[in-house]
């Protein structure tokens, strides 16, 4: 009862244009139009000027700190199976399991490229899935020009029902039910960076050197695979970030990249934009310069440090076991609604890593000391030069990666932190002798 009349006491305080606020990023905040700003956000300013206690009712919030409601539909038929006994308005994520709403008919297999070891597996799981599932099978055209393929003339007949694409031509967001990868970490990063919206669900068997993000091995492929095509199999959503690159027209013939697929442009104000989804992390560092960088670092607004050092890293619960961790920051569990801040080689002793909550919004730009420019690069592609002017806007998206799991998201994370990065692996300390304690005992009496 005293928390019902908290809420209303609360509710009252509040104008009635505030009953109108809700998550951004599950009202549209996701489109591609840069036409409109982003809402809500004040200009940016030091915490030295913040305002006055009694100017606080200036400033909304109009962001969750927990971050947007992920996005639980993957794909055209995948979603997550919903648990109607949980109260949380967050699912449990240990309860989270795959379900369908139609039958998958189409999957997309990511091979890893230039690697012989993967062409018989490749061959197997394509054949399976065509022969005995009666799937269409998607891959990128430059897959099937690896020489062992295109000569192989068993697999010629196999070959010819495949569904081709072209990154950065194709788009198949919307044609793929599910998603394999054979390879290592690089193969999921690749298919994160393919689905620029909902993602479909992604099984990846560990066929590459680390594999902390492949926890499938390939030696019983049919049984896993069924089990997934029949929904029976838990997900993890692996949070991933928007980011926004602002520019300045510095010429009529700036270039566009429009590498991850759906990278928006808005030329307005002598300005143009892209936009990424990023699964692991955001590096900005100082590039070929052999001076600092010097970057600063706004939070929701306000000024809150510069980095002046090689760069920092900003970087997802899933990427926190990977430059991050390199550099020194903790390794988060993927269900933690966070985003790390990961200093690179500071030039200051008491710069530590930070972690700071999902749904805030990160803004890093050129600080006008700055003696050179700064790169950026996205999952460790798309890099590109930040010069003064322009502006890295960051925050976690509302889609999300869903990584089917072997067993469950705790116990696959801890076996990954185990078997690929030997997490607190050393010998054990010797226990002291039975005669000893005994002695010991006799001396005391």
């Amino acid at each position: 009862m005293e928390m019902e009349r908290e809420k209303m006491n609360v509710s009252k305080e509040l104008s009635p244009d505030s009953a109108s606020y809700h998550c951004s990023a599950c009202h549209g905040d996701e489109t591609w139009n840069y036409s409109y700003p982003i809402r809500g956000r004040a200009k940016s300013r030091s915490l030295s000027a913040s305002p006055a206690l009694s100017s606080t009712k200036e400033f909304r919030r109009t962001r969750s700190l927990h971050g947007p409601c992920p996005v639980t539909t993957f794909g055209p038929k995948a979603c997550v199976l919903q648990n109607p006994q949980t109260i949380m308005h967050i699912q449990d994520p240990a309860s989270q399991r795959l379900t369908w709403n139609k039958s998958p008919k189409s999957v997309l297999v990511i091979k890893k490229i230039r690697d012989a070891s993967l062409l018989q597996p490749f061959k197997e799981l394509c054949m399976y899935l065509m022969e005995e599932n009666s799937m269409i099978v998607y891959v990128e055209k430059k897959v099937l020009e690896d020489p062992a393929i295109a000569s192989d003339e068993k697999f010629g007949p196999v070959k010819k029902k495949f569904c081709t694409f072209r990154e950065d031509y194709d788009d198949i967001s919307n044609q793929i039910d599910f998603i394999i990868c054979l390879g290592g970490d690089g193969t999921l990063l690749y298919a994160s960076s393919l689905f620029q919206g909902s993602v479909p669900p992604v099984m990846a068997f560990h066929l590459g050197s680390l594999g902390f993000l492949t926890p499938f091995n390939f030696e019983n492929f049919q049984s896993q695979v069924n089990q997934v095509i029949e929904g029976n199999a838990a997900v993890i959503l692996r949070s991933r970030l928007k980011v926004r690159v602002v520019k300045e027209l510095r010429d009529k013939k700036t270039t566009v990249h429009n590498g991850l697929g759906k990278n928006g442009m808005d030329t307005e104000g002598g300005k143009h934009a892209m936009q990424f989804q990023v699964l692991n992390e955001v590096v900005i560092d100082r590039g070929p310069s052999s001076y600092l960088s010097n970057v600063d670092v706004y939070l929701d607004g306000h000024l809150i440090t510069t980095v002046q050092g090689d760069g920092v890293i900003v970087s997802t619960p899933t990427g926190s076991t990977a430059y991050a961790a390199a550099a020194g920051a903790s390794m988060v569990h993927p269900n933690v609604p966070a985003i790390m801040v990961t200093p690179i080689c500071p030039h200051s002793l008491s710069f530590r890593p930070i972690v700071v909550p999902a749904g805030v919004e990160l803004k890093i730009m050129l600080s006008p000391e700055a003696r050179n420019t700064a790169w950026v690069s996205f999952d460790g592609r798309k890099r590109q030069e930040i010069r003064h002017g322009d502006s890295i806007s960051i925050t976690t998206s509302c889609y999300p990666l869903p990584s089917i799991c072997v067993r469950d998201p705790v116990s696959d994370w801890f076996e990954s932190l185990a078997q690929c990065l030997h997490w607190n692996v050393r010998k054990k300390q010797a226990h002291f002798p039975e005669d000893e304690d005994e002695n010991e005992d006799e001396e005391d009496s």
